[in-house]
């Protein structure tokens, strides 16, 4: 069974994040993206790998190089989500402040 990423996922790792925010600046080939990190070659390729299966990076064959681009247009899903999360507590806190009032005046 192939496992479905998403973009939650994605973001969830502060590697990834790091990687998506060196990516945010311009294309990358492999090594590029490794010389600011202080792990393996494959572990890098494995967080690449779990951000190409989230559309959020592509990876392109460009003679012996892999070139790595950012797609941040999947973090839209990130920016509405917290959007709507935020409009909810509002509300709920927003219910409880009206609620505590209304106990302290009576």
């Amino acid at each position: 069974m192939i496992e479905r990423r998403d973009v939650f996922q994605a973001i969830a790792d502060p590697t990834r994040r790091m990687i998506l925010q060196k990516l945010s600046r311009g294309p990358q080939n492999l090594a590029g993206i490794i010389e600011d990190f202080g792990i393996s070659r494959q572990a890098i390729a494995k967080h690449i790998k779990v951000l190409n299966e989230c559309g959020m990076v592509s990876v392109t064959q460009k003679g012996r190089q892999q070139v790595c681009e950012a797609r941040l247009e999947q973090l839209d899903d990130v920016t509405h989500w917290v959007a709507e999360s935020q409009k909810l507590w509002t509300q709920r806190f927003e219910k409880l402040e009206k609620f505590l009032d209304d106990t302290s005046t009576k």
